[in-house]
């Protein structure tokens, strides 16, 4: 007996898209036989009708009107994959309101206006479903939002730009400047002719504010997300950082605190190269892998890995959520992901860390007692420091205790004020003692 079709509109079929429809063809059958549905691609928005393309499509099933296909009565599920905010935005609402269930893989579209479509989903009751968006094929949002909706997490940090991660491990294990290490990874495909949504962080600023909207149950929006990025890391960076015990990652961090006593709560949510102790799960991802260690009361601590980009692994991870939404259709059902609370976003001046501070000093008497002075005055205690080379030279570096990032802007604005201070040149937060 043959199982329920499900047809697919497809919006977008670039390398995501065009793997997703490659996909459904090959694993129809065996979807089938483990589901009993049958998925059907039938119609799909393009740019460009003339294009090229790495997959074979039947034509007919081509239209460079997007809203004809979500406006389809033959069409059961929308698969939103074209990206950026409009006309995605409006495409998604359009197809909510048909009743039809969306999958989407558009990470800048839910971390702007990702809280207004899950209420829409909501209200309508059918699914809204984005496992694509964060970390391509991990399944990191579908754990989150279902296998540990009961658990109190408390911090969620994790690896979600594999363009950086590459760059950083060609900086760190074959000591090649970052300017090399950036063409190298253009040159493989891994980043885009202009880098500056992922070397500065903004990439992974958009799927941090995914992962803490629903992690924390509370809306947060990519403006309120702190980044950095890695352009002005140094192989001295690098070096300190291995000396000393740790390795260099570029990581996104929410954390989350709940208060018991019913009221709004917080959540601290940052993008910034940090020093890892070697020895902690998330120093050993290479190359352009991501991951994510998730840390929660009652199930401690928790890493999922993989494939954090890419056609093939992206699309799986949006035709299993296909999957979720055509079995729900059948069934009647949606995944529901609830209300969202209220939390106050908390500035990074509040949050805490430890900090490595490197300096570059004139190598005399008194250096050391004006330094560990401005330290003091602010507040920021010392837990190692170490000198590098004599004379003109000479480098100090300290990793402080756990300090306020107040605390420590102002003691390094202070410290370039002494005379005996040619430079601040190093700043990175410390995760975790080595």
């Amino acid at each position: 007996m043959a199982g329920r079709l499900i047809r697919i509109g497809v919006l977008g079929c670039g390398n995501v898209g065009a793997s997703f429809v490659e996909l459904v063809a090959d694993r129809r059958k065996e979807i089938e036989a483990r589901t009993g549905v049958q998925l059907e691609v039938v119609r799909i928005a393009v740019r460009n009708l003339a294009r090229s393309r790495d997959v074979e499509i039947d034509a007919a099933l081509l239209t460079n009107e997007a809203a004809t296909v979500v406006g389809d009565p033959d069409v059961d599920v929308v698969v939103e994959v074209i990206g950026g905010i409009e006309p995605a935005r409006e495409l998604i609402l359009a197809a909510l309101a048909a009743g039809k269930p969306v999958v989407t893989a558009n990470k800048e579209l839910l971390a702007n206006v990702g809280v207004e479509l899950f209420e829409v989903a909501e209200r309508v009751g059918v699914d809204l479903l984005f496992e694509a968006a964060v970390a391509g094929g991990i399944p990191i949002m579908r754990a989150l939002r279902e296998s540990l909706r009961g658990e109190p997490i408390s911090r969620v940090m994790g690896i979600v730009n594999g363009t950086t991660n590459y760059i950083l491990t060609k900086m760190s294990e074959q000591q090649m400047p970052y300017t090399a290490a950036l063409a190298e990874a253009q040159r493989l495909g891994y980043a885009e002719r202009d880098p500056t949504a992922d070397v500065e962080g903004f990439d992974a600023a958009a799927k941090a504010a995914i992962i803490a909207t629903i992690a924390s149950g509370t809306k947060v929006v990519a403006g309120q997300v702190y980044h950095e990025g890695i352009s002005n890391l140094t192989l001295a960076d690098i070096d300190v950082a291995r000396r000393l015990g740790y390795v260099v990652k570029l990581l996104a961090v929410v954390d989350v605190n709940r208060d018991a006593g019913g009221g709004e709560g917080s959540v601290g949510v940052r993008v910034h190269p940090a020093m890892l102790p070697t020895q902690h799960p998330l120093a050993s991802v290479r190359d352009s892998y991501n991951a994510v260690f998730v840390e929660g009361d009652a199930v401690g601590s928790l890493m999922f890995y993989g494939r954090g980009a890419g056609g093939h692994p992206t699309a799986s991870a949006v035709l299993g959520d296909v999957i979720d939404a055509a079995v729900n259709l059948v069934k009647g059902t949606h995944g529901s992901l609830g209300t969202f609370g209220r939390s106050r976003i908390r500035p990074i001046d509040e949050l805490t860390s430890e900090y490595l501070i490197g300096l570059e000093v004139a190598d005399q008497p008194g250096v050391l007692h004006a330094v560990t002075g401005v330290l003091a005055a602010h507040g920021v205690s010392i837990r190692a420091a170490e000198q590098e080379g004599l004379g003109p030279d000479a480098r100090l570096f300290f990793i402080t205790h756990d300090a306020r990032e107040s605390a420590v802007q102002a003691t390094v604005h202070d410290l370039r004020e002494l005379p005996s201070v040619r430079s601040v040149d190093a700043l990175l937060r410390v995760v975790g003692p080595a």
